[in-house]
């Protein structure tokens, strides 16, 4: 099949711009797959510290966040995808974060109830 000149520069145009497209396209898969695998290990992370129950709403954020960007990510809207796989990554430290924090203050609470538990005791056996 032959083409005139003005149909083959078009053609040649139209060839161009697919491949670009798809290089685009490429080039932005592996960065927003890579974020979603991070985000999902920080996701894991928190949930093995605690966050379930010590900061259910952080890390139900960051779930729900990370449904959103597997969602992205094989709708092929890498931007997105990265976007959300980002933001459930910060929901998903500061849910570990909260959970760590509520780990390291339970034993300090409870010696403060024994230390009231005790000054209560020596008050009623001072009167």
């Amino acid at each position: 099949m032959y083409l005139d000149p003005t149909n083959r520069l078009a053609a040649i145009v139209c060839a161009t711009a697919l491949l670009a497209l798809a290089g685009c396209a490429s080039s932005q898969k592996a960065p927003a797959t890579a974020d979603v695998a991070v985000s999902k290990a920080a996701v894991d992370n928190a949930v093995s510290a605690g966050a379930s129950d010590l900061a259910p709403e952080e890390i139900t954020a960051a779930r729900a966040k990370m449904l959103r960007a597997s969602q992205a990510l094989a709708a092929k809207d890498y931007p997105l995808a990265r976007d959300l796989a980002t933001q459930a990554q910060a929901d998903a430290k500061l849910a570990q974060s909260k959970a760590n924090s509520a780990k390291a203050t339970a034993p300090s609470n409870v010696l403060r109830e024994d230390l009231r538990v005790l000054r209560d005791e020596v008050d009623r056996v001072k009167q």
